[in-house]
């Protein structure tokens, strides 16, 4: 299917296929930016606590020292190398399957929105519940997602 979703996403001469793969990358790109936010804080926290990582020490020593508003992001950061590869790998399973429809887009953004709104959360105020709520949202979305791939796949 090569029809252009309402929300005109798709570059010129681009196809749906192209559309499912926008959100693949807008995620990865997210987690380049918690990826620096993660080292924007902690190497300034370190310096300042004047925290040095001995590798013959327990790593939990080192965490334990590192302030939780500090740890927040690296735990996000970690987060986004977790489920979200899943998600990769159904974006691209539903990207050479074809046909890839407005759904399967919409669902993509939808989980790539939740997994941001997730990492907001988790890395400035980490307040659990909410951030349930949010991963529960995004694994309902990917299975959904999983579901349609295995229709496409499975036939």
């Amino acid at each position: 299917m090569t029809a252009t979703p309402p929300w005109g996403l798709i570059a010129p001469g681009g196809t749906m296929a192209h559309a499912i793969l926008q959100p693949v990358v807008a995620l990865i790109l997210w987690s380049m930016v918690m990826w620096a936010w993660l080292y924007a804080t902690r190497i300034p926290a370190m310096v300042r606590l004047k925290i040095a990582y001995d590798p013959h020490r327990p790593r939990q020593e080192f965490l334990d020292r590192i302030p939780p508003r500090v740890r927040w992001k690296a735990d996000n950061y970690n987060h986004l190398m977790e489920q979200p590869t899943l998600f990769y790998a159904v974006a691209l399973t539903l990207a050479v399957a074809a046909p890839v429809n407005g759904a399967d887009v919409a669902l993509a953004w939808a989980y790539v929105g939740l997994r941001v709104v997730h990492s907001l959360v988790q890395a400035l105020v980490n307040h659990v519940m909410t951030r349930f709520a949010l991963f529960m949202a995004g694994s309902l979305v990917l299975l959904a997602l999983a579901i349609r791939a295995a229709l496409l796949v499975f036939g």
